[in-house]
């Protein structure tokens, strides 16, 4: 897939599908959430365990546990605490659940610093995590 972040810090619609198509991606429809400084966008299944596996692979044990799966809903902003990302107080925590029609992938922004760096320099910077939301570069 085309680096996840580019000048602006996001994939367009087209680059989205365009990427998707490229890896003769079947099934569900996979949308994405651009992180932004007034809110944050974690990404839960709380049925199961549906996961954007075409693009991120097998999900890790704790995006399928249920401590995870009811948490990530009833206290977001302690679940993402717990993976490092601190919010202030004015930043919105919009939870996306991941259906068997609709996976969420989060696109991160630009990290300051990173104007001159190269698309490849870039996605080096882009973890799983960020790409589910629990996380920020």
């Amino acid at each position: 897939m085309r680096g996840l972040l580019i000048e602006k810090g996001i994939l367009t619609a087209d680059e989205i599908r365009e990427a998707v198509e490229r890896m003769d991606a079947r099934g569900p429809h996979l949308g994405a959430r651009a992180l932004t400084r007034a809110w944050v966008d974690p990404v839960v299944c709380t049925l199961c365990s549906y996961y954007p596996r075409m693009v991120l692979g097998i999900p890790p044990d704790w995006y399928k546990s249920r401590a995870y799966r009811s948490r990530a809903v009833s206290e977001p902003r302690a679940v993402l605490a717990e993976f490092g990302t601190h919010l202030p107080n004015h930043t919105a925590v919009r939870v996306h659940d991941s259906t068997a029609d609709m996976r969420h992938l989060v696109l991160p922004m630009r990290p300051a610093g990173t104007e001159g760096f190269d698309e490849a320099r870039l996605a080096a910077l882009v973890t799983r995590d960020a790409l589910v939301g629990v996380t920020t570069l």
